[in-house]
């Protein structure tokens, strides 16, 4: 895959459930550590903020767009460093199911090794993703 002078990467998965399946699953911050393990393996609400303690980039805050009824699973990771990552996923129909589309964006100094090893780990987190919400 060359990504040279690409900004971002569309990683996506179909689950066959329903988009209002899957948004409620995927929407609940407390549900992070069973499938997007590159936040880490647990996450708790703590004065008003989701915090990853252990994620693998250290202590991260992550907030969620507003519920809607659009399947929109925006989010911001807040690294340890004070920058701000936005994430923007979305869960839209597929005939009875649904498709989860994360798009990774190019930060800066990302090399295409680096955007490839990200889009393997979300890629990794939407196939558990799929696991979980299809057996549930």
């Amino acid at each position: 895959m060359n990504v040279t002078g690409k900004t971002s990467l569309h990683v996506s998965v179909r689950i066959a459930r329903s988009v209002e399946d899957v948004y409620a699953y995927a929407s609940d911050p407390a549900h992070l550590p069973a499938w997007a393990q590159g936040l880490g393996g647990s996450i708790e609400k703590i004065d008003g903020q989701w915090v990853a303690e252990s994620s693998p980039m250290g202590r991260v805050v992550v907030a969620f767009a507003p519920d809607n009824e659009l399947g929109v699973l925006d989010h911001d990771v807040t690294l340890p460093s004070g920058e701000t990552v936005y994430n923007p996923v979305r869960v839209i129909a597929d005939g009875e199911g649904s498709e989860v589309v994360f798009t990774l964006r190019r930060r800066p100094e990302m090399s295409d090794e680096d955007l490839r090893r990200d889009a393997g780990m979300v890629a990794a987190d939407l196939a558990r993703l799929k696991a979980l919400t299809e057996v549930a």
